[in-house]
């Protein structure tokens, strides 16, 4: 009897997943009197590259829909797309917020979400 072995994508996404629950990062902007907010491109961007900071893996093909605004416990949900199509949800979560400079957590779902056909 032969066991089925994970693809490439989910060991990969798994191998993300992993490193993900253990990183903290922070990104700033300044927008005068408002509350800060990070765009989605930026924030898209800095969640890829402390996620391959973590993992040693390149950078992840990341997707934010909308700006993360500095205000505690505001949280967004990113996407993360693997080469096969698959995708692994990342949780972003405002930490604290220090003048302009807003501080967040990310956490990446457990599953990822196979490739459609």
């Amino acid at each position: 009897m032969t066991k089925a072995r994970p693809s490439v994508a989910i060991w990969s996404l798994s191998a993300v997943a992993a490193g993900v629950l253990l990183v903290g990062c922070s990104g700033s902007v300044t927008l005068g009197n408002s509350a800060p907010k990070l765009s989605s491109d930026q924030l898209a961007t800095t969640v890829a590259e402390k996620l391959a900071e973590t993992t040693g893996q390149p950078t992840p093909d990341i997707t934010c829909p909308e700006d993360l605004v500095g205000k505690v416990d505001t949280t967004t949900r990113c996407t993360l797309t693997a080469k096969d199509g698959s995708t692994l949800g990342v949780t972003v979560t405002v930490t604290s917020v220090e003048d302009e400079k807003i501080n967040f957590d990310i956490k990446a779902d457990d599953t990822p979400s196979p490739a459609a056909s």
